[in-house]
């Protein structure tokens, strides 16, 4: 045994062993190689292939790429579903060190290029669906110098506007498995992912291997996402979205069944799978489950495989809740986090404490946004950064801290994120109580949550603000039964001059994503200001609450 220095802690005798998501891979094809990914395929058939083949096929990738001149650090783009060749490119890209970019398809093409630049892409992999979007963007990234469209020859458009286009088969065909994967620091980038830009320009959340892997052991946990073998998990939180709250590494580093769905999202689509497959667990945004929970209605279907949903992206309101454990017994878990946080932070696992009050006050709690995992700290903190009492009613900045939480933004955005005790300020406003619950009471920053996804305010006004009648805009949002909430846009016109709903929203159409594109709109003889000249968005939504939307902006959605 080596000699020990009286002056320092001893080291451990352990291993030295690399936590790279590489080995997330090659642990499922050594002991759950059979184990299958069932993907519904964007040109229509459902597609079969196990984590065997996965491995396989993601080390064509990672050749492919090689041979493509990519290297260590270089950033590999994609626009795509949910589907086992996206799964090829994230393990291709992270294996060799490359660093993964998941960009979000529903933003507009402007916000995407824009993303795509700051990142400086080499290459985008793309699904069929978003070709009229790369169409788009070809002329406004000049950083990507291959083009890939995920599909095979088949399948392929004819010749377009893209130069540098490879048919994603054709690209990795033939191509060597041996080749080296992991051998850098585990600290090594491996996917970066965006935020939604909602107070500026959107800013980069640079995920590490080992980030990437400790986060998947902590949403091991059985109070957190606790997969197992025995699970088949259907992942309708995009790839995309958040780092996919981790499942692209949690399901095989336990050898569970992924179910895939595609671009089909529909009630129909989503049950004819779940059913089929025998799907035991999902997550996605509470918009989802609604949709299906009218579906199931409609069709008298039960989800008799069905054990066990997460809800995130926004509050899961209470009757989908109840209805889905009473009706059909499936257990509902709230989940909070976001993309800082890779993005898992609170889970709303319950304690023998509340299930000794009974069902319905297990119910009650299930509402709050949960408790945090092992490998989150989480505090709420007064303006001054004093930890506040864990009480349940007093109210502070949420900040957080943890081995998978961001240190920082990508190119330094933002400038330091942490205060003095390496904590994150998460912009929401929360309590907590003496069980560790946390619930967000109100938000830091006036940004619209819809679906589970951000809308900017700012950008909407910004836009609004450009017709040649308004003299100012704010755009708040307002409680929608669907889509919890939804923007309504207030207009102040300038003196002398009239416009209609209809005017203001055809201004907007085609310069906004559209499910960004406000339910309605207001017009007022003077939007509020506060003491420094900024818009009084606390005023507005106290005049506007209880608004009644029209009958057609419901319906249409």
């Amino acid at each position: 045994m080596p000699a020990l220095n009286a002056t320092q802690p001893p080291f451990g005798l352990m291993q030295d062993w690399p936590l790279t998501v590489d080995r997330v891979l090659e642990h499922a094809r050594v002991n759950h190689g059979h184990r299958e990914i069932v993907s519904r395929s964007v040109e229509g058939p459902i597609v079969r292939e196990t984590y065997a083949d996965l491995y396989a096929r993601a080390r064509q990738v990672s050749t492919a790429l090689l041979e493509d001149c990519v290297q260590p650090g270089d950033r590999i783009a994609t626009l795509a579903w949910n589907g086992a060749r996206h799964m090829e490119i994230w393990f291709g890209a992270m294996g060799i060190g490359a660093v993964l970019h998941t960009v979000n398809p529903r933003l507009f093409p402007e916000q995407i290029a824009w993303i795509i630049n700051d990142a400086g892409d080499t290459h985008l992999f793309f699904d069929l669906t978003f070709l009229p979007i790369v169409e788009q963007l070809v002329e406004k990234c000049p950083s990507v110098r291959r083009w890939v469209l995920l599909t095979d020859e088949a399948h392929a458009p004819p010749a377009g506007k893209i130069p540098n286009l490879a048919i994603y088969e054709g690209f990795i065909a033939g191509k060597s498995c041996e080749v080296t994967w992991g051998d850098f620091d585990e600290r090594t980038a491996a996917g970066l992912c965006y935020t939604s830009g909602t107070t500026g320009n959107p800013k980069g959340v640079l995920y590490s291997h080992r980030s990437n892997v400790l986060h998947s052991l902590t949403s091991l946990q059985r109070d957190s996402l606790g997969f197992s073998v025995d699970d088949v998990i259907m992942p309708i939180v995009p790839l995309f979205h958040a780092n996919a709250w981790g499942i692209t590494f949690s399901a095989p580093a336990v050898g569970a069944k992924l179910v895939m769905p595609g671009s089909k999202m529909d009630g129909p689509s989503i049950y004819e799978l779940m059913d089929a497959e025998k799907v035991t667990f999902s997550a996605a945004v509470p918009t989802v489950w609604l949709m299906l929970k009218q579906y199931l209605e409609e069709t008298g279907k039960k989800l008799p495989h069905l054990d066990r949903i997460v809800v995130a992206g926004s509050a899961v309101p209470e009757a989908i809740l109840r209805s889905y454990e009473d009706d059909y017994g499936v257990k509902v878990f709230h989940a909070w986090g976001m993309t800082e946080m890779s993005p898992l932070g609170s889970m709303g696992a319950t304690t023998p404490e509340f299930r000794e009050q009974g069902k319905d006050a297990v119910q009650r709690n299930k509402l709050k946004q949960g408790r945090p995992s092992f490998g989150v700290e989480m505090k709420i903190v007064d303006d001054n950064g004093n930890e506040l009492p864990r009480d349940g009613k007093t109210t502070g900045h949420l900040v957080v801290r943890g081995p998978a939480i961001a240190g920082a933004y990508f190119k330094n955005a933002g400038g330091n994120i942490l205060d003095k005790d390496g904590y994150f300020d998460t912009g929401d406003v929360a309590h907590m109580c003496p069980l560790g619950y946390m619930q967000i009471t109100d938000r830091a920053k006036d940004v619209i949550k819809s679906g589970g996804e951000w809308i900017s305010s700012i950008d909407i006004e910004n836009i609004a603000v450009g017709h040649p009648a308004v003299a100012n805009a704010a755009a708040i949002g307002l409680a929608h039964p669907k889509w919890d909430e939804r923007p309504l846009l207030v207009i102040e016109l300038k003196p002398g001059q009239s416009a209609s709903r209809e005017d203001i929203l055809g201004f907007l159409t085609g310069k906004i994503a559209k499910w960004w594109m406000p339910d309605d709109v207001a017009f007022v003889e003077k939007i509020p200001l506060g003491a420094t000249g900024k818009l009084n968005k606390l005023q507005l939504r106290q005049t506007f609450r209880g608004y009644t939307w029209p009958e057609q902006a419901v319906a249409a959605r």
